[in-house]
């Protein structure tokens, strides 16, 4: 299969006629009309001006204006313990006393080491061996599939220098990471630069993407079948690895595999020596109800990264958990890691995650996101998944991640025209009516769909739940009426 294409129609492009990218302005954002007043840091946007935050707890944002917003998607899904903790800030304080900054090329701390430990801890079970730590998801990928290419390169396989991934999919922002994402009005203007060893099979999308006449297991075996040939097509002996999201994020709002699928999967690759690559960037570390979201897929990567829910937020950091199998690669060849970050495994990000994982740990809050996350479906259910919400297509997810979908037609599931922004009209009226959740585009086949996704913080009351998707439905309803 040919790598998915950024070469859009604009007349389906589902922004205005000037290319926005994907990054619409969102309900945060207001216009600016005095250019003189415009600020000196460059925002994603140069015409709207993002609301200011002056402070944040628990899961309520205070913005300048004196308004109160309830954080009901924890930013991009990051904020896993709410806003303000003071343990986490009393860490982060006293170890910018005792150790700023070390260069690990020559140093390390104990708060670097510990936190792979504690991660570690759940992962040998799995025959995760060693753990990264990097500033960003997006960084996090790219060591991923480094890691990955030298794993071949010192195992005597030079030749394997392709990249298998799935369309509809988001791996991060920079080159490498985009180019085996697919979140194509994103990757508009650097199609140049992208990666050209990297191809991209279908999405694991059951409800756009299976067959009416199909089961999910014949689904499966389709998609399957696909990313075998794609094998194949590329001469299995060349490639590097397959990298997907276990539960797709943004792109899609929250879409889980068939079951079976990861397993299938999985089953190929090691048939051919292909490595498994996972991004649980935005659906792991608790999200879903599991530590990590390969839990739930009867499935162990090879090479995972995960990013948001490991520092809440309170300081960047990502990480790559690398397999015994992989390690043992570099163990029989020069020793080493070809690769580093100034800011690699930096003290303060690594000792501000740490307590954010012990916390989690210590208050069984990945359990409590499993049973608030059965809470939350009942309520979207309830309140949107009934006959008279014509415009409600798909609602879907695991643990605190969960997507709502809207069509225009619930029988035949076609998307609205993008020109009517549907899922981010909802979004805005949200937030006019006080709680901020993550609005998508382009969900179908990075032209056309719309969706929310809400992913509040693991300490979630039930009150507060109700309260979101009660505002949630409202703002839908709105919509709704102002379409019909």
């Amino acid at each position: 299969m040919a790598p998915h294409s950024t070469d859009l129609d604009q007349s389906t492009n589902p922004h205005s006629t000037v290319p926005s990218y994907g990054f619409q302005p969102s309900a945060t954002q207001k216009q600016l009309s005095d250019q003189k007043a415009a600020p000196a840091l460059l925002h994603r946007s140069l015409a709207h001006q993002p609301e200011t935050v002056v402070h944040a707890s628990g899961i309520k944002l205070t913005l300048s204006s004196g308004r109160i917003i309830i954080d009901a998607c924890g930013g991009a899904a990051v904020s896993c313990l709410g806003h303000g903790n003071s343990e986490v800030l009393d860490a982060a304080m006293q170890q910018m006393r005792d150790v700023s900054y070390v260069h690990t090329g020559a140093y390390t701390t104990s708060a670097a080491e510990d936190l792979a430990s504690l991660i570690l801890e759940h992962g040998r079970q799995y025959g995760l061996e060693k753990a990264f730590f990097c500033g960003s998801g997006s960084e996090a990928m790219d060591t991923a599939l480094k890691l990955a290419r030298q794993f071949f390169y010192e195992t005597g396989e030079k030749q394997r220098v392709n990249l298998v991934a799935r369309e509809q999919s988001w791996h991060g922002a920079t080159i490498g990471s985009m180019s085996v994402g697919s979140n194509l009005p994103r990757k508009i203007p650097y199609e140049p630069l992208l990666l050209q060893n990297v191809s991209h099979v279908s999405p694991a999308f059951a409800y756009h993407y299976q067959y009416a006449s199909e089961s999910e297991e014949d689904f499966v075996k389709r998609l399957a079948i696909e990313l075998e040939d794609e094998f194949q097509r590329l001469g299995p002996e060349t490639v590097i690895a397959f990298i997907a999201e276990p539960i797709v994020g943004a792109t899609t709002g929250c879409v889980p595999a068939p079951a079976g699928y990861f397993k299938a999967v999985h089953q190929i690759c090691d048939k051919y020596g292909i490595l498994l690559i996972l991004d649980e960037v935005m659906c792991g570390m608790g999200r879903c109800g599991t530590l990590f979201a390969f839990e739930q897929e009867d499935v162990v990567p090879d090479i995972m990264t995960m990013g948001k829910g490991l520092g809440g937020g309170y300081a960047p950091i990502a990480s790559v958990v690398v397999s015994k199998k992989v390690v043992d690669g570099l163990r029989v060849g020069t020793g080493m890691f070809n690769h580093g970050h100034t800011y690699q495994a930096h003290p303060l990000s690594c000792a501000t995650a740490l307590v954010v994982q012990k916390i989690i740990k210590r208050d069984g809050l990945v359990e409590r996101c499993s049973i608030m996350g059965a809470s939350l479906e009942k309520l979207l259910r309830k309140k949107l998944a009934c006959e008279n919400n014509k415009y409600i297509g798909n609602i879907r997810g695991r643990g605190l991640f969960w997507g709502i979908e809207f069509v225009a037609d619930q029988a035949t599931r076609m998307p609205f025209d993008p020109s009517l922004e549907f899922g981010l009209r909802v979004q805005k009226k949200a937030f006019e009516f006080g709680v901020a959740i993550y609005p998508g585009a382009a969900t179908v086949d990075g032209a056309t769909g719309d969706h929310v996704l809400i992913a509040p913080p693991y300490i979630v009351s039930n009150n507060e739940l109700e309260n979101i998707v009660e505002i949630v439905a409202k703002a839908y309803k709105a919509v709704e009426n102002e379409i019909l």
